[in-house]
Parts: C-alpha cells; sequence; structure tokens
C-alpha cells in the first residue's frame, strides 16, 4: 500500500482519515456483501491506516455511521462527500488504491467492484488510465 506510513497518516488529519474508512467501506460493500476476507482486510486496513488511533469501538462506529450515510445518501452522494473531504490528488489516489485492494480482498473483482473503481476513480477526478494503471499494480500476484 502506498504512502501509508504512520508520518504521512498522521498529516493527514480526522476528516480525512474517515473519508478514506468510508471509500474502503463503500467498497467492500461494492458487490452487495461483506465478505470474510474484505471485512478481515478492511478491519486491517483501516487499523494500520489510522496508526493504530482509530480501532475496536470507534472504527465500529464509523463504520456504523457510513452504512447509514450510504443507506440515506446513496453511493454517488458518498463519493462526492469523500471527494470533498479529500482536496488533494495524493489522498485521492490513495483513496483508490484502498479501494482496489478492498475489493480485491476475496481474490476476485466482482461487476459491480469494478463499476465501483470506476465510479471512484471519475468521481475523485482520477483518470481512467491512471485507474487501470493502479488496478493492474495493486492485483499483481
Amino acid at each position: 500500500m502506498r504512502n501509508t506510513d504512520p508520518a504521512f497518516v498522521r498529516d493527514l488529519g480526522d476528516e480525512k482519515i474517515e473519508a478514506l474508512v468510508e471509500i474502503m467501506y463503500l467498497a467492500a460493500t461494492a458487490d452487495g456483501e461483506l465478505s470474510d476476507a474484505e471485512r478481515a482486510l478492511f478491519d486491517e486496513s483501516a487499523e494500520r491506516l489510522t496508526s493504530r488511533v482509530i480501532v475496536g469501538a470507534e472504527l465500529s462506529k464509523l463504520i456504523a455511521r457510513a452504512k447509514a450515510d450510504l443507506v440515506s445518501a446513496g453511493r454517488a452522494a458518498r463519493l462526492a462527500a469523500v471527494k470533498t473531504r479529500l482536496p488533494d490528488m495524493e489522498a485521492r489516489k490513495l483513496a483508490l488504491a484502498l479501494a482496489i485492494q478492498i475489493t480485491a480482498a476475496d481474490g476476485v473483482i466482482h461487476a459491480s467492484e469494478r463499476e465501483l473503481i470506476l465510479q471512484t476513480a471519475a468521481a475523485l477526478d482520477i483518470d481512467g488510465d491512471t485507474a487501470a494503471d493502479m488496478v493492474r499494480d495493486l492485483t499483481k500476484g
């Protein structure tokens, strides 16, 4: 995973970290289910991303909020909200990288997950070629 060392994460601030957790949740639920592999990677990635500052009950609270926001506002609105909280391209690319890694956690990127990756890239103003390169690089076996 790129740029998730503690110094980089510390510089992001709570709002950006919460946006990254939300983008991971959106990716993990893109196919309508959260597999055991996706949930395990989700928890591990979210905890590592936040330098273990957001764990346990606090992480569960963020997940519950992301789920409620998704239900009430829809995926497109939540992607737009994440973009607003991630104004710089480096953080947006990190968000897309995390989404790709979460969707690939169970070994398969389903059609709905591919669509989410494309929607996420477009919503974050990341061009399709860059997104495709990121998928290729991050899913190499």
